[in-house]
């Protein structure tokens, strides 16, 4: 028990887990290339010993004891503002972790249907925080024909499912899709993917086990090759994360693991509650990383010397549009937040749903004003080996020269980093992770709706358009 190390981490996942990449089954990723960076990526977040950010990736449990801050039930505004802090410098591999605090948010409405359930929740929160382990968020099925519900598929286990129960506990067959860092966690938390009705209880099922577990398998992809140079691909090379297909091949799962397993009224509950802290991560990730396109965009203006032109301004001012409404977001939800009926603190739901939104619905847009600034040379620019040929270097050098000051390398950098950033590996993920995290734009614009004081927004219309009733009528 107690806080790992990097070691003990990478250690802890050679564990018998089937994982395939590329058509290979991979017995011990810790040891398979492309596994390399995003292993690295999630042991880092084991540095409890640095001296960056050490502090902020750890705190006092209420047991006395030290937890990884992904742990931490917000009970103020200051534990919300140290969990966005910290999750502005974490891998996403560990704030996949977060689905415990989605788990715990509805644990009371839980304990109304189901005091068993409420209490499985606890105690795996507590174990996993305990053994200072990482979760992933496994809540999206095939769904197959999009038309019809769960149980009129084609095929029945095209949306998870039970197919059986006894006393000892449930068997589930299915799959999962979407599953970021599935295959580098070490508990795989499952989620209904939406509201079940009556005759749909088999499909309302909530669980956790450990990616080892029988009949668990998982193959992966990602946006980005093994190994990929770090000047020409800045993110990409530092920032890949294999995406999981899961399958549960009739996978038993013991009573004191399951969440939900029939109680179709809890169903959505739980998907909903997911849904907002997936959403808070989408936003902290949107506000870094427009932050980091005013930037982009500022540096290659300047070093084109255009940072006078009219037309190069309001490309820019628009961008710091972006990047300061989303942060205004962040921080009015943060400041604005909820709380359960047991003291736990969360994100205001209408605020997160709205910058979420315009997140989303805008980026395509946003990065457009990114590649107008920086021209044709976003894709042409030639890689880092011709830079260092000598023969075909000394070109590169004469002729994308600019202006004194401007370092011909740092100018190749930049333009890296906005193309990888945008228009290719990693950028490529990003385009549809905007509008998809989450959910998509529509889940959206159906929490805003039901989030919305409407009731008042109507009286306060129908009272200046002078139409509202005398009062006693």
């Amino acid at each position: 028990m107690g806080l790992k190390t990097p070691a003990e981490y990478i250690e802890s996942l050679r564990d018998g887990r089937i994982t395939y990449w590329d058509g290979e089954r991979i017995d011990d990723i810790t040891k398979h290339p492309r596994f390399k960076v995003p292993i690295a990526m999630t042991a880092k977040d084991y540095e409890y010993d640095s001296p960056e950010y050490g502090e902020s990736r750890r705190y006092k449990t209420e047991d006395g004891g030290y937890g990884h801050r992904i742990f931490q039930v917000p009970r103020s505004e200051k534990d919300l503002a140290d969990r966005v802090e910290m999750m502005g410098h974490s891998a996403i591999s560990t704030l996949t972790t977060g689905v415990f605090m989605a788990l715990m948010s509805v644990k009371d409405q839980v304990a109304e249907v189901n005091p068993q359930y409420a209490e499985n929740i606890e105690r795996m929160y507590r174990y996993c925080r305990d053994h200072d382990l990482r979760a992933a968020e496994v809540i999206t099925d095939p769904k197959g024909d999009r038309k019809r519900r769960a149980h009129e598929q084609d095929d029945p286990d095209l949306y998870l499912r039970i197919v059986a129960r006894n006393k000892e506990g449930i068997v589930v067959r299915g799959a999962k899709l979407h599953i970021t860092a599935a295959s580098l966690v070490h508990e795989l938390v499952v989620m209904p993917t939406k509201g079940m009705r009556q005759d749909e209880t088999d499909y309302a099922v909530s669980f956790s086990i450990p990616v080892n577990t029988k009949g668990v398998k998982i193959i992966n992809r990602s946006f980005a090759p093994a190994e990929l140079n770090s000047f020409d691909y800045p993110a990409s090379s530092h920032h890949s994360m294999p995406e999981g297909f899961v399958v549960f091949d009739d996978v038993f799962v013991p009573w004191d693991r399951v969440f939900l397993a029939g109680e179709v009224q809890l169903a959505s509950r739980l998907a909903q509650s997911l849904g907002l802290w997936e959403r808070t991560g989408g936003v902290v990730e949107a506000a870094r990383i427009s932050e980091l396109f005013v930037g982009l965009a500022q540096l290659v203006t300047e070093m084109q010397g255009k940072d006078g032109d009219p037309v190069a301004q309001n490309s820019i001012a628009e961008l710091i549009t972006y990047a300061e409404m989303i942060r205004m977001g962040l921080e009015y939800a943060c400041t604005h937040y909820e709380k359960t009926p047991s003291g736990m603190v969360f994100p205001n739901t209408l605020a997160i749903n709205a910058a979420k939104y315009y997140y989303a619905a805008n980026f395509h847009q946003t990065v457009r004003y990114l590649h107008d600034l920086g021209g044709g040379l976003v894709l042409t620019l030639p890689l880092e080996a011709d830079l260092r040929n000598e023969e075909s270097g000394k070109y590169i050098r004469k002729y994308l020269h600019t202006k004194p000051g401007v370092d011909v390398e740092t100018r190749m950098r930049v333009y890296n980093m906005i193309r990888d950033l945008t228009a290719d590996a990693y950028g490529g993920w990003q385009f549809v992770v905007a509008l998809q995290a989450g959910g998509g734009l529509p889940a959206q614009r159906l929490m805003m709706n039901r989030t919305y004081n409407m009731k008042r927004a109507k009286e306060r219309a129908l009272a200046a358009a002078g139409a509202l009733p005398a009062k006693g009528h």
